[in-house]
């Protein structure tokens, strides 16, 4: 869909004008790590912390005038969270944001209605196993003055969650703006096997933005003519021209010819990226949404699509004095979208020194942890659940939907607490769409392609080829799966510990706003 730039822009008085990312020189700077966040103090042995939500100026690249952002505690992103397995916190997120957005609100979508202040948030913990009045529900948002706050109870293994803003009907306006960031839980298990730690185990937070030539972030919206059908500005995805990594526009790392441990994140709106070295070798695919897989998967490209994260090892002892670069080649929507360009292609750069600082003693072993598979003789119940798009008749999209059904009608997904269910996620959509439950961590069994006409005619599935198994780094435990265009995937799930209300939803953060969100209710029994 063709893009605007949305004026006037609320933060300069000269309409500034969509920045071409050509000016931006790339590699010119650091690579920021976001600080770990420390509690505030400690009562009844759980660790209290305070994280403020604000507005704030934040240089993105040494050619950009500070951008306009919000975040947590100042910061963009946000500050890390490290825990502990088994040690539980509580965290009271406070919102201090301004009375007024500065990305453009559609009123006409769900929960985003006139009536609704213009700014709220509410924060989710994306793949954290928590009792649902700490989920961050997307209806349970809070204005400017007021917080909320949560208790995780961390009662699951190593693993890298992150979090960010899931206010109903602006989730993809209040990420955009810069409400996220990482949460990492520790275990003694992973501890022990020796991967590379300290100044080697570096978070990566990809994420893509377009700006403007005063620093501003530039948010598309629809240059559609206002109609019944496209009564206001969304966009069904949006996609920015700059990579950034940790908050700064194509950074540069400089790394020892040494193993290294990235944790990669995708914390972009819409856009997929399929990742490469620019050096051509493989890399260790050692982890996924849920924690560790059984065992390292070389791999010399990854896909990953939003809210997915993948923990890797890449080795640059045979690298010394190059500069070697993270490429993507995803096209944008993907799959069947626009093709990257010399911008978009690029995500980092690191830059191999010659000589270590000390001794390399870490290890990549050939076991990692057990990653029983759950049987799909234990599932109690087999959901058949549609992905669906409208679109007018032009074919502009107009809104997407999970199964047919809008964010405000009645529940329809109800797993008995302590059950096992497969869910065949029927994908009717020209796009891949990363599908994320809340609670619970799943396994991906299978995809398999099937005649989308005949189901769109009868209601039935008729498979056109045999089921594919995941990919390799997809065979530990998920939270977010790929539910591919033109194929059913299944996934399978236990909903144990909490009962109540949690959501299903597509991360493609713009697909979630309007309305490709659903409840589900975890009952007791």
């Amino acid at each position: 869909m063709p893009l605007r730039f949305n004026i006037p822009s609320l933060l300069a008085a000269d309409s500034p004008q969509p920045l071409d990312p050509a000016r931006l020189k790339k590699f010119v700077d650091s690579l920021p790590i976001p600080r770990v966040l420390r509690p505030k103090r400690i009562a009844k042995g759980i660790p209290q912390y305070e994280v403020t939500m604000t507005a704030f100026r934040q240089k993105l690249h040494r050619g950009l005038p500070p951008t306009y952002l919000w975040g947590y505690n100042h910061t963009y992103p946000g500050p890390t969270f490290e825990a502990g397995t088994g040690q539980p916190i509580s965290v009271k997120w406070i919102n201090h944001l301004p009375t007024r957005h500065f990305l453009p609100v559609d009123t006409n979508i769900h929960g985003a209605d006139m009536g609704a202040p213009a700014v709220r948030a509410v924060v989710h913990l994306h793949g954290g196993h928590v009792p649902p009045e700490s989920d961050g529900y997307p209806e349970s948002w809070f204005t400017p003055g007021n917080s909320a706050t949560y208790l995780y109870p961390n009662n699951q293994p190593a693993m890298p969650l992150w979090y960010h803003d899931h206010a109903l009907g602006i989730t993809r306006l209040n990420v955009y703006a810069g409400l996220a960031g990482l949460y990492l839980i520790r275990d003694s298990a992973e501890n022990a096997l020796n991967l590379p730690r300290g100044r080697q185990e570096i978070p990566l937070l990809i994420q893509d933005r377009a700006f403007n030539t005063d620093g501003s972030l530039f948010y598309p919206v629809s240059d559609l003519p206002v109609s019944p059908e496209h009564p206001g500005p969304w966009v069904p995805e949006s996609f920015g021209n700059a990579i950034l990594v940790n908050g700064m526009v194509w950074p540069h790392l400089a790394v020892e010819p040494r193993k290294y441990r990235f944790r990669i994140y995708n914390g972009s709106n819409a856009r997929f990226y399929n990742l490469s070295l620019s050096s051509g070798q493989p890399f260790f695919v050692i982890g996924s949404d849920g924690g560790l897989l059984e065992t390292p998967q070389g791999m010399t490209q990854l896909l990953v699509a939003p809210a997915e994260r993948v923990d890797v090892v890449v080795d640059f002892t045979s690298l010394r004095g190059m500069n070697i670069q993270f490429t993507n080649d995803a096209n944008a929507p993907f799959p069947g979208g626009d093709p990257v360009d010399e911008h978009t292609s690029q995500v980092m750069e690191f830059r191999v020194m010659r000589h270590t600082s000390s001794r390399d003693t870490s290890i990549l072993p050939p076991f990692l942890r057990p990653v029983p598979r759950i049987s799909e003789s234990s599932a109690t119940l087999l959901r058949d659940l549609t992905l669906v798009e409208q679109a007018d008749a032009d074919d502009n999209p107009t809104g997407s939907f999970l199964n047919g059904m809008t964010w405000d009608d009645p529940v329809t997904e109800s797993p008995q607490l302590g059950s096992t269910e497969i869910w065949r996620l029927i994908n009717l959509t020209d796009d891949t769409h990363p599908i994320h439950l809340h609670l619970v961590q799943f396994q991906v069994l299978d995809r398999q392609p099937f005649d989308e006409e005949a189901y769109e005619a009868t209601s039935q599935i008729v498979f056109t080829g045999p089921p594919l198994p995941p990919e390799p780094n997809e065979m530990g435990w998920k939270d977010t799966v790929r539910a591919n265009q033109g194929a059913v995937t299944r996934l399978i799930a236990r909903f144990t510990d909490y009962a109540g209300r949690y959501v299903w939803h597509c991360h493609i953060l713009e697909h979630e706003d309007n309305d490709m969100m659903r409840p589900y209710v975890v009952v007791a029994p």
